[in-house]
């Protein structure tokens, strides 16, 4: 194993030991649930939505450390940031983990996110990997549950 992916696979383990933003967001006014029926991942997350920006944000419930490593990372990098931003997050960060188009470009728009980028190697850890983001875009646009689709 490469120095770089032992370092990859130390930072996923640390975000799935010690989730940041892992609690239910008492002032969330947006939710949504997502479900990964091929593992039993389950989650749910949490936005203060303010003027079309993500003043908050938080999750709960569990997952492999592959979903939860995932989640975290994902709360730390959407918050704070506008609604239009966090969407373009998602969509680089799918695009990382489910193509091969121009990945270098992609995986450096996402800075710290970059460590996910081998999951696109196990196509059944996609949907691990991608569970927070999905819930995150259903919460944003007021949907209940989550498509993983």
């Amino acid at each position: 194993m490469s120095e770089l992916s032992e370092l990859y696979q130390q930072v996923i383990l640390d975000h799935n030991k010690k989730p940041r933003n892992f609690r239910k967001l008492e002032s969330a006014n947006h939710s949504a649930e997502g479900f990964n029926p091929l593992c039993g991942d389950h989650l749910t997350v949490y936005l203060n939505l303010e003027d079309d920006a993500v003043k908050e944000i938080s999750f709960e419930g569990s997952g492999c450390a592959i979903s939860k490593a995932a989640a975290s990372m994902m709360t730390q990098a959407v918050k704070g940031k506008s609604k239009q931003d966090a969407e373009q997050l998602f969509s680089s960060f799918h695009e990382m983990v489910t193509s091969d188009s121009d990945k270098e470009n992609v995986a450096e728009r996402l800075g710290n996110l970059k460590v996910f980028s081998g999951v696109r190697e196990f196509p059944v850890r996609v949907k691990c990997a991608t569970l927070a983001w999905h819930t995150m875009h259903a919460a944003l646009n007021n949907e209940a549950l989550a498509s993983t689709e």
